[in-house]
């Protein structure tokens, strides 16, 4: 039976809590949140103890594992205690705020000898699966170019006040909803990213981005543009993934579309319980990992975003074009076998 806890009982927790149930050998020991109130909201409908102290839980609740949900800037420091802990670690996007900081966790957990995985929900939600199948059986031929366009709200009042400090979120909405398209596009165009131009906007009278846009080339010539906007008029998240004989469009509110020979059919109908079922999978991914299986998403994968979004904050700031260097470790995930 593995024993695991949840750090931060925030706006996913309650779909950790869940999949945990689902899953015969988990158990969700204990939570933790600075609002005890909060943690048990999660805790008790599955007899988790709760704590307000991550370093307590650490120390009393036996624990065999964590989902570290909390803000961006305090990953580093729950993952090296956990690591310290012999604990293995599950933690949500984006890995870190720095480069440096995702260096040290990878060390760190490989010091440690515990399993390090990052949860990138994408690469988990039936409407991306269904994607990642068509690609796969290469009817449409190769990638050549992908669209991202998804909105969020960064007006002041729309979230915790922790998204709208640099230090603590990495930036904003580029760090973290862009993180999102960057890590999906990515996947499906089957290269990590060579170069890139942005821009930023700052609206609302908050201190981080509120917009921004990507211009991103890969590695094996897949152009990818990304445009994310704050308080839009319609509310969209729709990855269009052109190829060589036809186009995919994917959308977690229509569902996921193939366009061949000039027809146009569904492969994937939205259902209510897709985000539930994309973190039970997830989950599911996490437990395979300590049993000895490889992970979905690689480490070097959720470092690559990041280091991303950061080079795309370099390019907005400078007007210039920004090339990465290459890594020779670098593992990008691919609908490729």
């Amino acid at each position: 039976m593995i024993r695991l806890g949840i750090i931060g009982a925030g706006a996913v927790a309650h779909f950790h809590a869940e999949s945990a149930g689902r899953i015969s050998n988990v158990e969700l020991a204990a939570v933790c949140d600075l609002q005890r109130e909060a943690a048990d909201r999660v805790a008790s409908p599955w007899g988790a103890r709760v704590y307000t102290d991550y370093t307590v839980m650490f120390r009393e609740a036996g624990l065999d594992a964590v989902i570290i949900n909390t803000p961006h800037g305090l990953h580093l420091e729950m993952v090296l205690a956990a690591a310290a802990q012999g604990l293995h670690v599950l933690v949500e996007k984006p890995m870190a705020t720095t480069v440096v900081d995702c260096d040290r966790m990878i060390e760190a957990c490989g010091n440690a000898g515990v399993s390090l995985v990052i949860g990138q929900i994408q690469h988990f939600l039936p409407e991306k699966l269904a994607v990642e199948e068509v690609l796969a059986t290469g009817e449409l031929g190769g990638v050549l170019m992908i669209r991202d366009y998804r909105t969020t709200d960064y007006r002041p009042g729309t979230r915790p006040d922790w998204f709208f400090s640099e230090a603590m979120a990495g930036g904003g909405a580029l760090m973290n909803i862009g993180g999102h398209c960057l890590d999906r596009s990515i996947w499906f165009g089957g290269a990590s990213v060579e170069s890139l131009t942005a821009s930023t906007l700052k609206r609302f009278g908050v201190p981080v981005e509120t917009d921004g846009t990507i211009s991103l080339t890969l590695r094996n010539g897949v152009h990818v543009t990304v445009v994310v906007v704050s308080d839009a008029a319609q509310r969209m998240d729709e990855v269009l993934i052109v190829c060589e004989r036809g186009a995919v469009s994917c959308s977690p509110h229509h569902g996921t579309q193939v366009r061949f020979d000039g027809k146009t059919r569904t492969v994937w109908v939205p259902k209510p319980e897709d985000i539930q079922e994309g973190f039970f999978r997830q989950l599911s991914d996490f437990v395979n990992v300590l049993d000895g299986g490889s992970p979905k998403v690689s480490v070097e994968h959720a470092r690559h975003i990041v280091e991303v979004v950061l080079a795309s904050y370099e390019a907005a700031a400078s007007g210039n074009e920004v090339v990465l260097a290459s890594r020779a470790d670098h593992k990008i995930l691919s609908h490729i076998r």
